[in-house]
């Protein structure tokens, strides 16, 4: 340490001296001293006030100013050196440098801006205020052809360099973007497959730059998917693999990119991923079994991409998939019925899949998880049974398949993401078949069930599932024996509470099955309807200019039903209803303003 206070000591009396040798002597010794103890040189040279000396010895033509870039480059390793290099004016020579045609004097200020911004937000903005990366992209692009050694050396310094400058800074990324820089990096990519070191640096800028949403579009106008693919196949190493698919996942998120993926091949590497890995047990097996299976579900999110993979429930990827729900292994069990719930996104994969025994397939997965009970497993498969039950000609047949019974199994389940997929199946499932609200509508543990969900305050989706469940059995059913179900598990207040939800459609669920209990058996529901304040939500519902005309039109209609009980035509009468009914008989939809003369003239006589 004591020769390199001794030089620094020198560059202080000669760095204003033309004598060059005197300079690149006392270079030479920091260069030294930093290789030996980059942290301890780093301290010595700050105490000592070197840096603002630097800035004079940056001159484009002097010998030593590659030297000098290096120095600085090997100081902005150092964390707490990273703002005095800024403070100490570094940042305008250094991007002046850039402007170099000297290869080795591009090199170091790369590496030296590329340090100076590496996590120093200082670093950047000043960086950004000298224009410092528009010269280096533009280098990028003039230099993306050259495969000589020494230039890719230049090209991975500049892309790291630009990493680091923009990495995890949503404008800068932007301003990168909007500098052109994508399709660059992707040609780079093409020409330079061989390199390792700048290839990484490609991936790790695209990884980046893909998690902006703007950068999608500029992805998908290039060839960045046949590059992707081509590297991918390329890689035997877990490491490589893991790199290409952190970058692979970002952008499948986009619906275009998904299909150039599929159609480049990436699907075939995918299930070739799985195929080595489904059996392993190292760490990494698991890792690349779960990324490539989770990328697969990926890809079948966009409905041109998925139809392409369907191929009419004849392509060979389907069937492939369809192999991964009988699997012992869990991840593939989840990603299969993922899948399949993607597969089941139009009437006419449904249909054909129903046609074709999946649903039992989903059912014998669903049976073994009830006791090994992996919730992620038992979601996804509860997923595509809702999905496939769409269809109306789908709903008969898996009801005989024994789908409802299945699902009801789950009804212990404690997990709110499982609680509300089963009550979302169950609920496709009856929807227009009569005979299964029925049996379902009358199972008092399902509707006690139902009950204590539509308490569910913690979730509310859960909530409002159980609500639209209790609806759609009274619905589909019009059974006086699920009437009475429901209203001995006490689930009139919770339909009457429905009536009053912000979404029309639930709104319009719970008040025509209310004017079903009230029409089917008005005298065992009275005392729930008044401690439920059920006229007072009508009087609402039709005061409220708001409310759609469906809602007014079955608000009347549930009022006419409920006028033969004594205690709620005396709340009817107290409420003045026939104020509010008479204004809506000038109402524009014509069925609401019928139903209001209809409403107005019961009224009056029952007055």
């Amino acid at each position: 340490m004591y020769n390199l206070s001794g030089a620094l000591e020198k560059l202080k009396l000669v760095s204003t001296d033309s004598a060059t040798d005197n300079v690149e002597s006392c270079l030479d010794c920091m260069l030294k001293a930093l290789a030996n103890n980059n942290t301890e040189a780093s301290l010595k040279i700050q105490e000592m006030g070197i840096l603002p000396l630097l800035p004079a010895l940056l001159r484009p033509q002097s010998s030593c100013t590659p030297k000098v870039a290096n120095i600085i480059a090997e100081l902005a390793k150092n964390e707490f050196m990273r703002s005095p290099c800024v403070e100490a004016g570094l940042i305008p020579p250094l991007a002046q440098l850039l402007n170099s045609s000297n290869q080795e004097v591009l090199l170091q200020t790369g590496r030296a801006l590329g340090n100076i911004c590496y996590d120093s937000h200082e670093g950047r903005s000043a960086v950004d205020l000298a224009g410092g990366a528009q010269i280096v992209a533009e280098h990028i692009k003039s230099l993306s052809q050259n495969t000589e050694p020494e230039n890719e050396k230049l090209l991975t310094v500049f892309c790291g360099m630009l990493m680091n400058y923009s990495n995890d800074n949503d404008s800068l990324q932007a301003q990168l973007i909007n500098m052109g820089v994508i399709p660059t990096l992707v040609k780079l990519l093409g020409i330079h497959s061989d390199n390792t070191a700048l290839t990484e640096m490609c991936l790790i800028a695209f990884g980046n730059l893909a998690e902006l949403e703007s950068s999608k579009e500029q992805f998908a106008s290039t060839n960045i998917a046949e590059e992707l693919v081509r590297l991918f196949q390329k890689q035997s190493e877990h490491e490589k693999k893991e790199m290409v698919f952190e970058v692979l996942a970002p952008l499948a998120e986009n619906d275009v990119i998904k299909l150039q993926l599929v159609e480049a091949g990436l699907v075939e590497c995918l299930l070739e991923v799985v195929a080595q890995t489904v059996d392993g047990e190292r760490e990494e097996d698991v890792a690349q079994l779960k990324t490539a299976s989770d990328l697969m579900v990926l890809l079948l999110l966009g409905d041109e991409s998925m139809q392409k993979l369907f191929e009419g429930g004849k392509g060979s990827v389907f069937q492939r998939v369809l192999s991964w729900i009988p699997s012992h292994n869990h991840q593939l069990q989840l990603a299969g019925a993922l899948a399949i719930a993607n597969f089941a996104r139009n009437d006419g994969n449904c249909i054909h899949m129903v046609d074709t025994g999946i649903v039992q397939k989903l059912l014998e997965l669903l049976d073994r998880h009830v006791e090994e009970g992996n919730v992620t497993v038992q979601h996804a498969a509860l997923s595509a049974l809702r999905n496939l039950a769409i269809p109306v000609v789908n709903k008969s047949k898996m009801l005989s398949a024994g789908v409802a019974d299945v699902v009801l199994k789950f009804l212990q389940s404690e997990m709110p993401p499982v609680q509300f997929k089963l009550l979302g199946t169950l609920r496709m499932l009856i929807d227009t078949q009569a005979e299964a609200a029925n049996q379902l509508g009358t199972n008092g543990k399902l509707v006690e069930k139902l009950v204590e969900w539509c308490e569910a305050k913690d979730h509310a989706g859960v909530m409002g599932e159980s609500n639209r469940l209790l609806s759609a059995l009274i619905r589909h059913s019009k059974s006086k024996e699920v009437v009475r179900t429901v209203i001995q598990g006490g689930g009139v207040k919770h339909l009457v509470t429905m009536a009053t939800s912000e979404h029309m459609i639930m709104q319009n669920e719970a008040l025509v099955a209310l004017g079903l209990i009230a029409a089917l058996d008005l005298g065992k529901p009275e005392n729930d309807f008044v401690g439920a304040s059920l006229v007072s939500v009508l009087h609402k519902l039709l005061s409220d200019e708001r409310s759609a005309p469906e809602i007014k039109y079955n608000s009347m209609i549930l009022i006419c039903a409920v006028m033969g009980s004594e205690p709620l035509h005396k709340e009817v009468q107290s409420l003045a209803f026939i104020d509010v009914v008479s204004k809506l008989r000038a109402h524009e939809n014509k069925t609401v303003s019928h139903q209001a003369s209809l409403t107005e003239q019961r009224l009056t006589a029952q007055s």
